[in-house]
């Protein structure tokens, strides 16, 4: 994963300890006529139980009439927006804050340092290389240059063996869809190679072309119908797409989904074949070889396995069988009907992470109580030491090459921009490379870890920060985030919108609530499934904690969460409505009994279960967010999601908010923003991100009733 450093710097603005006369603020109610959604009579049977869905025409998004209620929505949720006094404010104070330079981990490829920076406001960040460390750089893709609006973004990048050819991914607005690109990097052009109809797929080089996984060109529902039969090509440079090969697909199982890797030398060739989000296959073939035979490492899809890189005839492989902490295994592959295994890291009382082959030895990150630690082992897995990070934080990204002694790793934490650090394998020791400069005084301010006790007596962390000596008074404006599912671990991480909260007194708490990967596999398992609710009752509980501690109360506290995030809070919003003041479902999964029918939601059973199923039927409908919306007092909800979301469709949105609307008892508004040229996250423009991002917080800040401290901005 990459991770980009953050490094900048502008004179600190004076923030007033208190509101100017002039800039005395009266929270009076804002008027909001809802647009009216016509409600069909459609009516399902699950397994004898009726279940309405008057809002399913809200699924085509082609139609004109949906098109004219997305823009009806809209206008009246940016006319509600525009008369927040602080809005302007806030977005002005936001692109101060995201104003520095920001850096990615350098790759060394073909005698060349690769690395992302931003230069603060670019709405994408532009690759550059450099032969050392100490010479100028050069501009290698910018990917700015590819919309006038920022809107079509870079995805992954891939380089060849020998480090003169370098594959991409383009993504135009915020769509899951890519197509590939090679670039010449000595000449510094684009070839004429286009491929076209990627989906979640890498760019594994041999030899003089690279494998990548495609779907078949889809019909007129590009961004909603279902991605089946996914397949292996193999594409070879300087030939049309028309001639590519090939390698692998299975007609008889539409939905699973292939990825390929080859190991740095090209020799092997390792295949993954996927059902859902959870467990894999995995088979490999020798590349040196005319045999184009794939031998099975393990064919039962169970666990997870994912290769690491190679050591002569071992492939060193990451998993969690029979480890639910996870382990590194060497898999000898001499014998190819009956490869033979070892472990070489052991599983341990924490999860390992990741490990990366660097200097002739294993970099190994594991998660401690959700934040981050560095070990090393030698090949033949002897512990030989371990790093001394900041503090509670996060590495994000770990670049090294097994003949090189250099790696380069970041690290950030909740009120630290990324910073890249240089490790010397040999000595063990680390030092910084690029750190930021940031408006904004770190040393300000604290995270703690609590721990807390959920609903069934579980007991749950949670990181909380804020300034040093803040008064808890039980009014403090707290934003609560929370995602709590497939295996993701929410470790500590920079955001610069949260600095907004602390800078006004406020508190943001993260809960490492169950169905995520922060305690290893039984911890995931423990929120999937029929187990689902103990995701919610443990953020709800995090919630009660922030309220008896007095940290905050249900008049001042905010929750968020996105993609399955955000059918986290519209099931806890719909479940204890009075405990939260506003919440923010983005991009979420809230139609529990048709998400499968849409994209590649049919690979997320594995953590949900399905509605067609007559066991899993019962508990998607008792927590489903859109099923579950009754006349009630809810809080101000601000739904947020885009137009080309072709991961979690935008309906799901359109079908909670309109039931939102039909149903609110009280006196808070409930709206949807639907942005546009746009998809699930990735690839955002940093231009619509301040702007949404000071849209939530303004929205936050004036139902909360509390003013922020920046002086209200001049019209720009």
């Amino acid at each position: 994963m990459k991770s980009l450093n953050l490094i900048f710097g502008t004179a600190l603005m004076a923030l007033a300890s208190c509101q100017s006369p002039q800039q005395q603020i009266t929270f009076d109610p804002i008027p909001v006529q809802y647009p009216e959604t016509r409600k069909d009579t459609v009516v399902d049977d699950y397994f004898g139980t009726k279940v309405p869905d008057p809002y399913r025409w809200l699924e085509n998004d082609n139609d004109p009439e949906v098109m004219e209620w997305v823009k009806a929505q809209n206008e009246v949720t940016f006319g509600y927006l525009s008369k927040i006094p602080f809005r302007d404010a806030i977005a002005k104070r936001l692109r101060q804050l995201w104003n520095y330079e920001r850096y990615g981990t350098p790759d060394y490829e073909g005698g060349y340092y690769y690395y992302f920076k931003n230069d603060g406001l670019q709405n994408q960040s532009v690759l550059y290389r450099q032969p050392s460390l100490e010479a100028e750089p050069e501009v290698v893709l910018d990917p700015n240059t590819f919309s006038e609006d920022g809107t079509v973004a870079l995805g992954g990048i891939s380089f060849n063996r020998a480090g003169n050819l370098m594959a991409y991914q383009v993504s135009e607005s915020g769509s899951d869809w890519r197509k590939i690109l090679v670039r010449d990097l000595e000449a510094g052009k684009d070839l004429s190679d286009t491929i076209r109809w990627v989906k979640f797929s890498g760019m594994a080089w041999a030899g003089d072309g690279f494998f990548y996984a495609r779907y078949p060109e889809p019909d007129d529902h590009t961004y909603t119908g279902r991605n089946e039969f996914h397949q292996v090509y193999y594409h070879k440079v300087g030939t049309p797409q028309s001639d590519d090969q090939l390698v692998f697909a299975d007609h008889t199982h539409p939905m699973r989904l292939f990825g390929v890797s080859t190991t740095r030398d090209e020799r092997f060739l390792v295949l993954s074949v996927a059902e859902s989000t959870s467990g894999n296959a995995l088979y490999y073939r020798d590349l040196s070889s005319d045999d184009p035979t794939f031998f099975p490492i393990v064919e039962e899809i169970k666990d997870d396995w994912f290769l690491v890189d190679h050591v002569g005839d071992e492939l060193l492989i990451l998993t969690n069988n029979e480890a639910d902490n996870w382990r590194l295994i060497a898999v000898n592959v001499q014998n190819p009907q009956r490869p033979n295994r070892r472990d070489v890291i052991p599983e341990a009382e924490d999860v390992l992470e990741d490990v990366v082959l660097a200097g002739g030895k294993l970099l190994a990150h594991y998660i401690h109580n959700a934040s981050s630690q560095l070990k090393v082992f030698s090949l033949d897995g002897q512990p030989l030491g371990a790093l001394e990070l900041p503090g509670i934080g996060t590495v994000g990204s770990i670049s090294g090459e097994p003949d090189r002694n250099e790696v380069f790793y970041s690290f950030t934490s909740f009120t630290r921009p990324t910073t890249i650090y240089r490790l010397d394998m040999e000595t063990l020791k680390s030092e910084v490379w690029k750190a930021p400069q940031i408006d904004f005084d770190s040393d300000a301010y604290e995270t703690r870890q609590v721990w807390y006790t959920s609903k069934d007596g579980t007991r749950v962390p949670m990181f909380i920060t804020h300034r040093k000596g803040l008064k808890r008074d039980g009014k403090r404006p707290t934003l609560l985030y929370g995602y709590g599912g497939f295996d993701i671990s929410i470790l500590p991480s920079f955001y610069v919108p949260r600095l907004v909260v602390l800078e006004n007194e406020g508190v943001y708490a993260v809960a490492n609530i169950r169905g995520g990967g922060e305690f290893g596999k039984e911890w995931h398992l423990a929120g999937t499934r029929e187990r689902k609710q103990n995701v919610f009752d443990d953020f709800i509980a995090a919630a009660e904690y922030l309220i008896e501690h007095k940290y905050t109360s249900p008049d001042y506290l905010a929750i968020e969460g996105r993609s399955n995030g955000g059918l986290l809070i519209g099931a806890v919003m719909t479940q204890r409505p009075e405990l939260f003041k506003v919440a923010f479902p983005g991009v979420g999964v809230l139609d529990m009994l048709r998400y499968h029918l849409f994209t590649i939601g049919a690979a997320w059973a594995t953590d949900y279960g399905r509605s067609d199923n007559p066991e899993m039927f019962p508990y998607l409908y008792a927590y489903s967010p859109v099923h579950n919306v009754r006349p009630a007092k809810y809080p101000a909800t601000l739904v947020t999601t885009a137009d080309h979301d072709d991961r979690v469709v935008p309906a799901h949105s359109f079908k909670f908010i309109a039931a939102l609307q039909a149903n609110q008892q009280g006196p808070d508004p409930v709206l949807i923003r639907i942005e546009t040229r746009a998809g699930h996250g990735a690839g955002v423009p940093v231009s619509k991100r301040i702007e949404e991002e000071a849209d939530k917080l303004a929205f936050m800040y004036y139902n909360m009733k509390v003013p922020v401290k920046y002086p209200l901005a001049q019209k720009e």
